[in-house]
């Protein structure tokens, strides 16, 4: 079993590195304005007469669907095949947490005394 979650992680490595390789070679959608000036690449491209975009498209499709299927097969594999609760919150019980301090450990204000020496005048 441990044979196989060290293939579909070096399969999952290997899709994300992949994927991020052929995002960068892609170019924006500005670059296809630079070449209506003349200062883009010709119809005599490495990829064809339609460029690189359908190549690099469909490849990126195809690693990030690689990709996908990977990180499903490893929930899968480290969760001992359970589908419930696979999520970061499996192990929360529903109850909510407050950081503000209780309302009897805040301060009681005192009633005020006949005393009027150390009062200040209003």
């Amino acid at each position: 079993m441990e044979i196989i979650k060290t293939l579909v992680w070096i399969v999952q490595v290997i899709s994300a590195f992949s994927i991020i390789v052929l995002v960068l070679l892609q170019h924006g959608k500005g670059a296809d304005a630079g070449a209506t000036f003349g200062s883009g690449g010709g119809s005599g491209s490495l990829f064809g007469a339609s460029g690189s975009s359908n190549f690099l498209s469909r490849t990126t499709a195809i690693f990030a669907v690689v990709f996908f299927v990977t990180t499903f097969a490893l929930v899968l594999l480290y969760n001992n095949g359970k589908v419930g609760d696979a999520g970061v919150m499996a192990g929360v019980n529903g109850k909510v947490v407050s950081s503000a301090p209780a309302a009897s450990s805040a301060p009681v204000a005192s009633q005020p005394t006949k005393d009027t020496k150390n009062q200040i005048p209003g």
